[in-house]
């Protein structure tokens, strides 16, 4: 058993001197080819690399063997170089998950009027930008017919509305037949409903606003023909602003009411902090999305519709998680795993610890199973440990 201790300590430092044998060679060969001018600098530089690689193939078997002999017994962690590491005590603490999803602005009063009866625009009340009040008058289409017909009306209603009142008081009197006052009744009734028709068509070739806001658009002239569906004019309530979004259904269930996000408005470089509004109950079949709405405060910045938004949500949370950084997490056969430090002797030990990993975020991850509160984890320098390897804290 001596003897094999002796022969891989040997074999070790053997390794050990080849190693510094090629780290000289390597150091010449730069000086050397520096002096030789610039015409084989890829050479050199080919050269250099696959110098580097072969340093790094024998630390790693290097670090293999010393591995293999602390684990087999044939040498003591205190036999091999100390590593230097920095470590943290393993605590649980808040961790998150966030996304961020492209989303836009919408206004729920944000429409592009037309006209509800075809007709030629006579006129155009109001221009673009221009800010208008619930029933204004935005564009008035030709009407004369009808006008003409409601003034012909209008003459016919007083004509009958007259002899209704006289026939009225002679019934009153038991003067007349029934007859003659039911017609005269009749014939005014029937002119008013008329009246009130007409009034209605009229009141369809006027466009008016149907709420406050700002005129943002006006495609159509003076002259031209409008028709039902034809766009006339878009008005804007620049007060009544949202945000919404399509966000993939693989986050449904993530999200809900009242949670906090975070809004970038690229165009102006400006974020604010608002809250969920609603959450689409609906997947939609074109793109495999649900609908969220998100409030949009008071800003001190223009924001308008159709304005593109970047938003910063939490999909995942949880108040009481061990998180390590994520860079110390390596993997072998077995799977996962972290170097713990701990008390072996007089010495300070590096041993694998098997974990099972969780979420990422933000180069940390939230370690699920496999770690306890209280253990102290190698970070700096881990890269260079095995297991049982001795090892000294920064």
């Amino acid at each position: 058993m001596l003897i094999t201790k002796i022969k891989d300590s040997k074999y070790l430092h053997k390794n050990m001197k080849r190693l510094n044998h090629t780290l000289i060679l390597t150091l010449i060969a730069v000086v050397f080819y520096a002096c030789g001018g610039g015409e084989a600098s890829n050479d050199k530089l080919a050269e250099l690399d696959a110098l580097k690689q072969e340093r790094k193939e024998l630390d790693s078997k290097i670090k293999s063997l010393e591995e293999e002999l602390i684990e087999s017994g044939q040498i003591k962690p205190a036999e091999v170089r100390k590593v230097l590491v920095t470590a943290f005590d393993l605590n649980p603490k808040a961790f998150e998950h966030r996304v961020e999803i492209r989303g836009g602005v919408a206004s729920k009063r944000d429409v592009m009027l037309s006209a509800e009866t075809m007709g030629k625009i006579e006129s155009i009340k109001v221009k673009e930008g221009q800010r208008v009040k619930k029933g204004q008058l935005l564009i008035a289409l030709e009407a004369d017919i009808l006008k003409n017909s409601i003034s012909e009306v209008k003459t016919q209603l007083e004509l009958a509305a007259t002899i209704y009142e006289r026939q009225s008081k002679l019934w009153k009197q038991n003067i007349g037949t029934e007859v003659q006052y039911l017609q005269a009744k009749n014939n005014k009734e029937s002119l008013e409903k008329k009246l009130e028709t007409l009034n209605a068509q009229l009141s369809r070739a006027r466009v008016v606003a149907p709420y406050s806001g700002v005129v943002d658009n006006i495609p159509v002239k003076v002259g031209e023909m409008a028709q039902p569906g034809l766009p006339l004019l878009r008005i804007v309530n620049p007060e009544d602003m949202y945000i919404t979004a399509d966000v993939s259904e693989s986050y449904l269930g993530r999200f809900d009411e009242g949670q906090s996000v975070n809004i970038y408005f690229p165009s102006q470089d400006k974020s604010i902090t608002s809250k969920i509004s609603s959450v689409g109950q609906v997947i939609k079949n074109e793109n495999r999305t649900f609908e969220i709405e998100i409030n949009l405060p008071a800003t001190n910045f223009p924001v308008r519709p159709n304005q593109v938004v970047v938003i910063d949500m939490a999909d995942y949370q949880t108040e009481n998680a061990l998180v390590v950084p994520t860079k110390i997490i390596q993997t072998d056969s077995k799977g996962s795993y972290v170097y713990e430090l701990v008390n072996e002797g007089e010495n300070i030990v590096a041993k694998k610890v098997y974990v099972e990993p969780g979420v990422s975020y933000d180069l940390k991850t939230e370690i699920l199973d496999g770690l306890n509160k209280g253990q102290v984890i190698a970070n700096d320098g881990f890269r260079e440990l095995a297991q049982g390897m001795a090892v000294s804290i920064q």
